[in-house]
This record gives structure tokens, C-alpha cells and sequence, in this order.
């Protein structure tokens, strides 16, 4: 047996640095602060106030803010609409099953389809309503109705004003330092990607350094969120933040692109390797030269004219380079400006949030049925201890139905139970019974809640248990004003959580999430069917926004199991976006030459006949791909500088369609 864990050294007090400190010390005086405050505002259940510091604890000034403001908002959305649907069914029970089903139910879908502070506001509008509607289920008095919602309101708000009280007394590290190494780190790092790609040989990480990379940059989204509810200078910047963001984007896929080019030509130049090594080695230099850079790239510039291959390469690897060095020179503006300063960078839209429509139905449904059975169970057997069911149920369904593992949190959650259930129980009747006063009681709970912090920081792999056991023992113990000891109402009450969070595992059993192979063939579907709106005259969708779709849908798979679904919407992502960028160039070139404008316009057309939203058209495709090496082939032999400028472009699509040969069965049937 192992008790290395009990050793001076490896105890959570001793071990714990200093930034845990402050964390742990944080978070529990303002859940200690806040159960005090509603105790002395007289709520009669002030452990939801302890609960709501609890929830908002964020290791960041931004993350708490910007999470208290989604809270508050969703407190006030859901205690509004428990008072409209207690309030006009409060004699009606099957009409309130249906209200507050449907609610929840809309409440789950908008959390699964967006995933922001307004997916947060609307999961606390869920569950607040649940709490509070629940809890009046057997009031006889309407004037009850307005005194709970009052409680649970002000306690939610007590608790979330503590946490924000206690991280301006106890701040933890500026969003904006973090922001900003996080955008050098990344920029740095985009260069080693580039590295990884463009060398002769191909390596098996290729595929899993591409994901990282996409879903690195689609996090640093969520830290410039937070920055920006952090200070007053980042909102004021945010315009750079996104632009920023976008560009690193691009750059990722123009180094995909370079790398289609390479793997499709046949007898590269060795001194192109040599060129990039040197630009790379360059680029990663603080004080980088553009003329250095400039020197480069001209001994990599090609001697013949007529090399189609050479000048299209060679122009995407200029545009790589200057691209680069434009975002070097916007990290260095942003991280010299002050709050005064304004930048303008060039407008972009905001990074892409949307996410799969279908599942947030499904969960949503998912919901509404668990909810009307678990009321209808109650109403039919009219049990004392339904509305903590219900209760645990509606906070279940609606936050655990966005994770990637639903199925796994719920037993998690169920696990967590049972734990709180024996816990509580001894801490209850063995402690509490015992305890006249608030302090007493706050002189035992003040370390443990220290102590189970700073195991959520140290225990990384039960970083989750910890946590549940924070947020959900303040409900468990059920400290109310004034203390209640009743022994069968407290086992029954823990009995019918358990229960609750049973019957939403059984629901995630039976009305399963959508596999990630089902949920693959969805993004590649909507994928295929933005793209060819992007072949429209007039796309709905610019070319930035378009990008960072695909990367956030991309990114929707990045913590799947299923390889085969990672790799296919990730060669179809890479596909359709390469394709969307010679779409736009195409869209742009300009020419005198009647021929050469045929020559484009059936290359746009070509894109139609072998992309649908069903999939690829294969016989299609090899004929598309033997016509455009004609028109190379045709262009390539007349002595143009233009023509072999359109070869170069079409030349990138070939080796950008070229991909599409390897399509899987599954498609080729889809396509049929």
C-alpha cells in the first residue's frame, strides 16, 4: 500500500504555491461571506448563496466578472419565469408540468446552440427557474410565490457580489498579461507549425498538430472575452483582439495550402527547403528584417517564368511571410498601447460561435421529457420529496447535456451524490445539531472548504469531483434560517436527489447524444452547403467569417474518440477552405484576355458540378481534375505572364481537390 500521500511534504497545505493559496483563501471566504450575509439579510435558505460564490469562482478577474453578469442576468430571466408560470398554474399541476417543461426545454436548447456568456445566462435561467418553481409547488398562498422568488434572487446576487468582492481584495493574475504571452505563444508557435508542414518528409503528427493549433487559437477567443470584461484598455482594443485572431487563422491555412502544393509537386527545388529554413529562422527573430526577409525569398524566386508550380508557390510563401510579420507589428502596437490609444485595424467579424442545431433539438427534447415524466411521477404518487428530484434533474438535463461526455458527468454526478448524501449526514447530525450559532459552525467550514479548493487545484484527474462537491454541498448540508433537524425529511430529500440525477442518467441511456461519427457527417454537411454559398455571386457569408466557421466547426470534434470523424470533417475543412480562398481570388483576378476569362469562369462552374451538400460527385471529380490539368497544361505552354499566373491558381485548386480522392466509402454511398 501506498502512503506516500501522508507524508509532511505531500500534504495539500504544505505543498500548495502560492497562487493556490490565493485561490483556495478567495473562494472560500466569499462562500463563507456570502452564507453570512444571507443570514444576516434573514433569507430562510442561505446555503444558495454559498452555492452562488461557489459557481461564479474563476481563477480571473475577467472570467468572474463576465460570468456574474451572465448569472445575474440568467437569475432574473428564470426567477421571472417562474413567477409567470407558478403564478398562473399554481392550481393547474398538468398545465405547470407542461409550462415549466417547454421552458426548460428552450432553456437547454439555447445553452447547446450557443456557447458564450449567453449559453451561461440561459443555463442559470433554466435551473433558477426549476429551483424556484419547484419549491412552490405546494404553496397555497400566491403572495409565497413573491417571497421565495425574492429569497433565492437576493441570495444568488449576495453570493455572486461576495465573489466579485473578494477577487478585488485577493486578485489572481490580469487577464490581459495572460492574454498577451497566450498571442506571442501562439505566434511563436504558428512558425514551428510551419516548420512541422513544409519539410520533404511526411510525419504522422501532421493531422494532430493542425487540430491543436485550430483549437489553441479558437481558446485564446475565450481568454480575449475575458479580457475584455477584465479592463477598460482591452474593450477599448478588442477590434485588434479579433483581427489578431482572425489572421492567425488564416495563416494556419495558408500553411495548409503551402503544404497541398508540396505534397502535389512532383520535383520541388532544393533551395526552396533551404529558403524556408532561412525565412522561418528569420521570422523567428524579434527583431525581424523585412528586407532580410525580402533577400530571401528573392534567391527563392524562380528562374523560369513559365514554372507555374515555382510562381504559385512562391507568391504563397511571400504572402505567408508579410502576413506574419503584419501580425508581429499588431501584437506590438496592442501591447504598447495604453488606455488612450486608439488602432484601427482593419474590420472582421467576430470569431464564429454557431454550433449544431440538430443535437440542441435533440437535448432540448431530451429535456422536456425527462421533466414531464419526473412531474408526472410527483403529481401521480404526490411525493413529499418531488421537487428535490425535480429539482436535481432540471440542473442535470440542462447543464450536462453541452459537454462532450454527458453520459460520464451524470455519473460522475451521481457518484458525487453519494458521497455528499454520507457526508452531510455525519456533519449534520453529528456537528450541526450540536451548534447555536453562525460562527461556530463557520470555524469548520472556513478549512474544509480551503482544504477541498486546494484539492480541486492539486488533484488534477478528480479536479471535477472536487468541484461538484464544492458547489453542490452547500444544498446538501441545507443550512437554513432558522435550522431545521429533521432526520426523515433530510434522508428523504437526499434520497430524491439521487434519484433525480438517475432518471437523467437513464434519459442519456436511452435518448443518447448523437454519436461523433452521426454529429461528423452533420458539420461536413453544413460545411459543403456554406461553401457553395460562397460560389454565389453573392455570398452571404464574407471570407472571414466563412474561415473561422469552419475552424469552430472543426474544432466541435477536437476532443472526439471517433478518429475516423476527427480526420474527415478536418480533410473536408482544410478542403473547402483552401478551395473558398482560390474562390475569392479567382473572384478578383482581372483580365483583357477573353480566354483567360472563360478559362476562370469554367474553373468557378467546375467547383459546382462535383460539390453538393450531399457530398462529392466521384466521377465528377476525376473528370473536374483531368480538366483543370488541361487548362494548367494549355496555360502553362503559352508564353503569358498572365497565363501562368491563372495556371498557378488553378494548379493550388487541382492540389487542393486532389485530397477528395481518398474519400471514404461511407461518402462515396452518401453522394450517391
Amino acid at each position: 500500500m501506498n502512503l506516500s500521500w501522508l507524508e509532511w511534504q505531500q500534504l495539500p497545505w504544505i505543498k500548495a504555491t502560492g497562487g493556490q493559496w490565493r485561490y483556495a483563501l478567495r473562494n472560500s471566504i466569499a462562500m463563507c461571506l456570502a452564507l453570512s450575509i444571507a443570514y444576516g439579510l434573514d433569507l430562510d435558505e442561505p446555503y444558495w448563496a454559498m452555492t452562488s460564490a461557489a459557481v461564479v469562482s474563476f481563477p480571473t478577474v475577467g472570467g468572474v466578472i463576465s460570468k456574474s453578469l451572465g448569472r445575474i442576468a440568467g437569475s432574473l430571466i428564470g426567477a421571472s419565469a417562474a413567477l409567470l408560470i407558478a403564478g398562473h398554474t399554481l392550481n393547474e399541476p398538468w398545465l405547470f408540468a407542461l409550462a415549466i417543461a417547454s421552458w426548460l426545454a428552450l432553456c437547454t436548447y439555447i445553452a447547446n446552440h450557443y456557447q458564450n456568456n449567453v449559453a451561461y445566462a440561459f443555463s442559470l435561467a433554466g435551473y433558477t427557474a426549476a429551483i424556484i418553481a419547484f419549491t412552490t409547488v405546494n404553496i397555497t398562498d400566491i403572495s409565497d410565490l413573491w417571497d421565495i422568488t425574492q429569497a433565492r434572487v437576493c441570495e444568488v446576487i449576495s453570493g455572486i457580489l461576495c465573489g466579485g468582492l473578494m477577487m478585488m481584495i485577493l486578485p489572481s493574475t490580469s487577464d490581459g498579461d495572460t492574454l498577451i504571452k497566450s498571442l506571442k505563444d501562439m505566434h511563436t508557435r504558428l512558425l514551428e507549425h510551419a516548420g512541422l508542414l513544409l519539410q520533404k518528409e511526411t510525419t504522422d503528427n501532421v493531422r494532430s498538430a493542425h487540430e491543436t493549433v485550430i483549437s489553441q487559437i479558437l481558446t485564446m477567443n475565450l481568454l480575449r472575452i475575458q479580457a475584455f470584461w477584465s479592463h477598460y484598455r482591452f474593450r477599448r482594443q478588442n477590434n485588434v483582439l479579433n483581427y489578431v485572431l482572425h489572421q492567425q487563422l488564416r495563416l494556419t491555412s495558408v500553411i495548409s495550402s503551402l503544404r497541398r502544393m508540396l505534397l502535389n509537386w512532383p520535383d520541388p527545388p532544393e533551395i526552396l527547403f533551404t529558403a524556408l529554413q532561412q525565412l522561418l529562422s528569420e521570422l523567428a527573430k524579434s527583431d525581424c528584417d523585412k528586407y532580410r526577409l525580402a533577400q530571401i525569398l528573392r534567391s527563392a524566386a524562380p528562374l523560369d517564368e513559365g514554372d507555374f508550380r515555382h510562381q504559385a508557390f512562391w507568391h504563397r510563401l511571400r504572402y505567408f511571410c508579410w502576413m506574419y510579420l503584419n501580425i508581429s507589428r499588431w501584437l506590438r502596437q496592442f501591447e504598447r498601447a495604453d488606455a488612450d490609444t486608439t488602432l484601427s485595424p482593419p474590420p472582421v467579424p467576430a470569431l464564429a460561435r454557431h454550433s449544431d442545431s440538430a443535437e440542441a433539438s435533440w437535448s432540448a427534447f431530451r429535456t422536456f421529457v425527462v421533466i414531464l415524466l419526473g412531474c408526472a411521477f410527483t403529481i401521480a404518487t404526490q411525493w413529499d420529496s418531488g421537487d428535490a428530484a425535480l429539482t436535481l434533474a432540471a440542473i442535470s438535463c440542462v447543464l450536462y447535456s453541452s459537454v462532450p461526455s454527458p453520459t460520464s458527468s451524470v455519473s460522475l454526478l451521481l457518484k458525487t451524490l453519494l458521497l455528499l448524501s454520507v457526508a452531510t449526514f455525519l456533519i449534520k447530525f453529528g456537528l450541526m445539531v450540536q451548534i447555536s450559532v453562525l460562527w461556530q459552525f463557520l470555524i469548520f467550514l472556513f478549512p474544509l472548504l480551503i482544504t477541498l479548493q486546494l484539492f480541486k487545484l492539486q488533484q488534477k484527474k478528480r479536479a471535477s469531483l472536487w468541484a461538484q462537491l464544492i458547489v453542490f454541498g452547500g444544498s446538501f448540508l441545507a443550512v437554513t434560517n432558522p435550522p431545521t433537524y429533521d432526520y426523515q425529511s433530510f434522508l428523504n430529500d437526499n434520497i430524491a436527489k439521487v434519484c433525480g440525477v438517475m432518471l437523467v442518467w437513464l434519459a442519456f441511456q436511452i435518448l443518447r447524444p448523437s454519436s461523433d461519427k452521426r454529429r461528423s457527417r452533420r458539420h461536413i454537411r453544413a460545411l459543403r452547403r456554406e461553401f457553395l454559398d460562397q460560389l454565389s455571386r453573392h455570398p452571404h457569408l464574407s471570407q472571414s467569417r466563412f474561415e473561422s466557421r469552419i475552424y469552430h466547426r472543426i474544432n466541435q470534434l477536437v476532443a472526439s474518440r471517433d478518429e475516423s470523424a476527427r480526420v474527415w470533417l478536418l480533410r473536408w475543412g482544410v478542403v473547402l477552405l483552401n478551395c473558398s480562398h482560390i474562390v475569392w481570388q479567382l473572384r478578383d483576378w482581372k483580365t483583357d484576355s477573353p480566354t483567360l476569362a472563360r478559362m476562370r469562369d469554367a474553373t468557378l462552374k467546375d467547383l459546382h458540378r462535383i460539390i453538393s451538400e450531399r457530398g462529392v460527385k466521384h466521377s465528377s471529380l476525376n473528370e473536374t481534375l483531368d480538366e483543370l490539368q488541361d487548362m494548367v497544361t494549355v496555360l502553362a505552354a503559352e508564353d503569358n505572364a498572365r497565363g501562368t499566373e491563372l495556371a498557378g491558381i488553378i494548379w493550388r485548386l487541382y492540389c487542393s481537390l486532389a485530397q477528395l480522392k481518398q474519400a471514404l466509402p461511407e461518402e462515396a454511398r452518401e453522394a450517391r
